[in-house]
């Protein structure tokens, strides 16, 4: 019978650049921040709170900090052996300009779990300048994409 190696979870990594810190550790997570921005942003309006919480516990996730302070955030849902989704990347409006979305890109595309991947993906309805530098591009075949999508989720889910 085939045998499966679970992957130990490893230490947190940090990356700095002048005063700011990206880093893995869910310990340094501010989930008023991620929830703040999340619930007001265009892709998750309205999120609930648990909802936030529960999407950290189960994805790799990357903070951006500045003097101690979550100011951005990424996470990312993979199996670490062929494919990876970047979702819920943002930093916040104040600290914007910086370079700091794409620090973060660099951050998360050297992280020693996700190479080698076959397949990575997001979805963005602005962004398409910054991840354009990694790599990403349109669908090839956008007919053989699929999905259920339900945008209104959460309004609906409070009524």
């Amino acid at each position: 019978m085939p045998t499966t190696k679970t992957i130990q979870s490893e230490p947190a990594r940090e990356y700095r650049k002048d005063q700011f810190m990206v880093s893995t550790d869910r310990e340094l997570i501010d989930l008023d921040v991620v929830y703040g921005f999340l619930t007001k942003c265009y892709w998750a309006l309205g999120i609930p709170r648990d909802v936030v919480a529960r999407s950290i516990d189960n994805s790799l996730c990357f903070g951006v900090y500045a003097e101690g302070k979550q100011i951005g955030f990424a996470r990312v849902i993979s199996d670490y052996a062929t494919y990876a989704y970047i979702g819920d990347v943002f930093v916040l409006e104040s600290f914007r300009g910086h370079g700091l979305g794409k620090w973060l890109m660099e951050c998360i595309m050297q992280h020693p779990r996700l190479q080698g991947l076959r397949r990575w993906s997001l979805v963005t309805h602005d962004a398409h300048g910054l991840y354009a530098q990694f790599g990403f591009e349109p669908l090839k075949k956008p007919q053989n994409y699929m999905e259920l999508h339900r945008p209104n989720v959460y309004q609906k889910a409070e009524a």
